[in-house]
């Protein structure tokens, strides 16, 4: 039985400017996709397919953060305060920037997808979905992913490093978003959750 993939991938990447205010270069921190996406693609060979999906990947991560940066300016935000690790990062997850944008067919997916992501400090989250998912039930997944990936792998704190935590990032994300499919999450299912990554996560 085939799976309908209702979240075609999700991605960290950095939102931080370098040092003297100057844009820096912006860097997937970890990306993971789900399902395939339909395309004249399946001919290439798999070193250039890995290419092309690591690309998109990048195009996405780009205009993620070009629309926190918009986002955090119009609010009147300074983005080198963001630059900095946050003492508290409960904190930093309430006080997170949010937002939704549409990518239009062939940019860089070959079929329109809505993006969902927040930006929390220097690191941004997202989801891309197709465009006829419920945005609401999105969201909510979203920031209870990125809840406990705050919580448990403290990925804000001073000297770490994402790309090091990438096995347990995968058991979060697979525990709230199993192969890309949103899931209704109630306090039970919640609970349940909680219990499996104490375990997990401190193995």
């Amino acid at each position: 039985m085939e799976i309908i993939t209702m979240v075609h991938a999700f991605l960290i990447n950095t939102l931080s400017c370098s040092t003297g205010g100057t844009e820096s270069l912006c860097r997937v921190l970890y990306s993971q996709t789900f399902g395939s996406e339909r395309s004249e693609s399946r001919n290439k060979d798999p070193e250039e397919e890995r290419c092309y999906r690591k690309e998109q990947i990048f195009a996405v991560a780009r205009q993620v953060k070009s629309a926190c940066t918009l986002s955090r300016q119009a609010m009147g935000k300074s983005q080198s305060a963001f630059a900095f690790p946050p003492s508290d990062e409960v904190v930093a997850l309430q006080e997170a920037d949010f937002g939704v944008f549409r990518l239009p067919p062939g940019d860089p997916f070959s079929e329109s997808k809505t993006v969902l992501w927040l930006g929390i400090q220097s690191v941004g989250f997202a989801l891309v979905c197709d465009p006829y998912e419920n945005l609401m039930l999105a969201e909510n997944s979203l920031k209870m992913i990125v809840r406990y990936l705050l919580e448990y792998l403290r990925l804000l704190s001073q000297g770490s490093d994402i790309m090091l935590k990438a096995d347990k990032i995968e058991i979060i994300l697979n525990k709230f978003l199993p192969c890309g499919q949103l899931l209704f999450i109630n306090h039970r299912f919640v609970y349940s959750i909680e219990r499996e990554l104490n375990i997990c996560i401190s193995k």
